[in-house]
């Protein structure tokens, strides 16, 4: 659907920005982003932006602190294989380390990936939250904003991936999707990602990506 439709509303709009909100967010922005020649970064996904919403929220709740005090990003794959960067992870300013213990950290990670699928067995979709994270992407391009979120682009040498769709922080703006910010990542998290892009990119070649 994506590599026959998204040609088509570029005949009927060619200087649109499309934002992919589906699932699987990464692989389908992968087909849309191949099937056009458009500008980089005018075919983007939702990525992890709901995800690292959640994950805030949750690291609020736990610390008893309001959300706008809580900065960090889920990154790489929406799905299973994400990454919590807890190593960029503030709290008020003080670094999450020395908020929260190891066993903390797994647990908030645990909920946030698991968030969806509670979800579904509760009500049989997800579709609120997700409604929610798309207004914001919509806002930071309609308002020119260069707001910093965690949307899902195709790669090209950020992190030394390249060629497949996954998360990362990106300026978004009213031409889309922009730069990349490699935010410093420690060995483990820099190994979790390079495992989800692989995760992504076999997932891309089963279908012919």
């Amino acid at each position: 659907m994506a590599r026959k439709l998204i040609p088509q509303l570029f005949e009927q709009s060619p200087h649109a920005v499309v934002v992919m909100v589906t699932n699987p967010v990464d692989v389908v922005t992968c087909a849309a982003v191949n099937a056009v020649d458009a500008p980089r970064g005018r075919v983007f996904g939702s990525g992890t932006v709901l995800d690292s919403s959640r994950f805030r929220h949750l690291i609020a709740a736990r610390a008893g602190i309001a959300v706008e005090n809580v900065h960090g990003f889920i990154v790489g794959e929406h799905g299973d294989s994400e990454i919590p960067v807890w190593s960029a992870v503030t709290v008020g300013g003080v670094p999450a380390a020395e908020v929260f213990d190891q066993v903390a950290q797994e647990q908030i990670s645990s909920e946030v990936v698991d968030a969806a699928y509670e979800i579904i067995a509760g009500k049989g979709a997800t579709n609120l939250a997700i409604g929610l994270s798309t207004a914001r992407i919509i806002e930071a391009i309609m308002g020119d904003q260069h707001r910093v979120l965690p949307v899902s682009t195709v790669q090209s040498g950020a992190y030394d991936i390249d060629g497949v769709a996954l998360s990362l922080p990106t300026v978004v703006s009213a031409s889309g999707a922009g730069r990349v910010l490699q935010v410093p990542l420690s060995d483990d998290e820099l190994a979790g990602l390079h495992r989800s892009a692989k995760t992504l990119t076999e997932a891309g070649r089963s279908l012919g990506l």
